[in-house]
């Protein structure tokens, strides 16, 4: 598409910040191989997202994707229809070399249009379960990458490549002593030698942890300091309840802290603590093992299309988390696994793949984009 002048590639994926981070994450690296970025998206969360990142952003029509009947899918149809007619222009316009997609309603139009304008496409899929956006796009992608191995029998007879998720590079710049004394933990006493765990339920999923952590953290505070990120709008101050230590509480209280939600603050409570549980969304546990935390996962299940529980199991079989499902969560399930997790760190630890996760993505993903720009060989 391009002979001269600077060499562009759109970005798309758009419906959540799951479709959108990566696309943030690897920017960087994109940028610094030379290329120039354009984001078409919808008036979605990746608008926002996009320009607050400095990209350039397009906007165009989108409809939502189901898998089940829906008179709504009549109306979507046109606005799919007329989305691929947008991209298609856009592409004879922009002139990209290639289309990055992370899937999502968004880029189904984009990835039609990019392919009717021969321009080539390379998708990546984040969850071990492709989405319906995924599936139809990888008919128009000259690549598929793909996070987990298991997701490698979704692809068959189509070109595709395990790659990991590239992760933000921010996430690498936490310091522990920063995140220890955001907690308000930077003396020498005695509880400085106790581990910290890192509770994140993450919007969706915030009020089943919240309430399995604040019945549990009588006994969990007599062995490990607790950080809890509870959600917006869903702090409410946990009930201790009364225990054989009573007389210690005002010093076992000081071993739990809270917090709605953190941005810049993040990468350093995630460096300061020892142990994550966590949902299994795929960047989050991405970036948990991009800094090699052990993680103990609590999958979404309500309300999901049943990805995260697939996550999940992909890191249990590979030894880099363990799994308690909602099903059997409560306070003693919770308690027995955090300290067996805290037992076996150095173990889990030592099955994390070595080098920087993220950095191996990112080149993998570039590779890939030259090869499919460059062409059949």
């Amino acid at each position: 598409m391009r002979d001269s002048g600077p060499r562009i590639v759109v970005l798309t994926g758009g419906g959540t910040a799951g479709h959108v981070m990566p696309n943030l994450a690897i920017s960087p690296a994109l940028k610094e191989a030379g290329f120039d970025l354009v984001y078409i998206g919808s008036h979605g969360i990746e608008e926002n997202l996009v320009r607050s990142a400095g990209i350039k952003f397009v906007q165009i029509q989108s409809g939502k994707l189901r898998r089940y009947f829906s008179l709504e899918n009549l109306l979507d149809l046109f606005r799919v229809f007329a989305g691929t007619v947008q991209s298609f222009f856009l592409m004879l316009r922009i002139r990209p070399v290639c289309v990055f997609s992370k899937g999502g309603f968004v880029a189904v139009p984009v990835a039609v249009g990019a392919w009717l304008a021969r321009v080539p496409v390379v998708s990546h899929e984040s969850d071990v379960s492709p989405g319906l956006a995924n599936l139809i796009i990888s008919r128009f992608a000259s690549m598929n990458l793909y996070a987990f191995p298991e997701t490698s029998r979704y692809f068959v007879g189509r070109s595709s490549r395990c790659v990991g998720i590239p992760v933000r590079p921010e996430v690498y710049s936490g310091d522990r002593g920063r995140g220890l004394a955001l907690c308000g933990w930077s003396g020498a006493d005695a509880a400085a030698c106790l581990p910290v765990v890192l509770f994140m339920g993450g919007s969706q999923g915030a009020k089943f942890i919240n309430d399995l952590v604040a019945e549990s953290l009588p006994e969990l505070l007599l062995f490990c300091r607790v950080v809890h990120l509870t959600g917006h709008g869903k702090m409410e101050a946990p009930k201790f309840g009364v225990t054989q230590v009573d007389a210690l509480s005002s010093q076992i209280r000081d071993r739990y802290k809270s917090f709605e939600f953190l941005n810049r603050e993040l990468p350093d409570v995630m460096a300061a603590s020892d142990l994550a549980v966590c949902r299994a969304g795929a960047n989050s546990i991405f970036e948990m093992l991009a800094i090699k935390k052990p993680m103990i996962l609590m999958p979404l299940e309500k309300g999901s299309r049943g990805d995260q529980i697939l996550n999940a199991a992909s890191f249990k079989h590979q030894g880099w988390a363990e799994v308690l499902r909602e099903a059997d969560a409560n306070r003693d399930s919770l308690v027995s696994v955090i300290r067996n997790a805290l037992d076996s760190r150095d173990a889990t630890v030592s099955r994390f793949p070595p080098g920087v996760a993220s950095e191996v993505s990112g080149q993998a993903i570039i590779e890939e984009l030259n090869a499919a720009i460059k062409g059949p060989s």
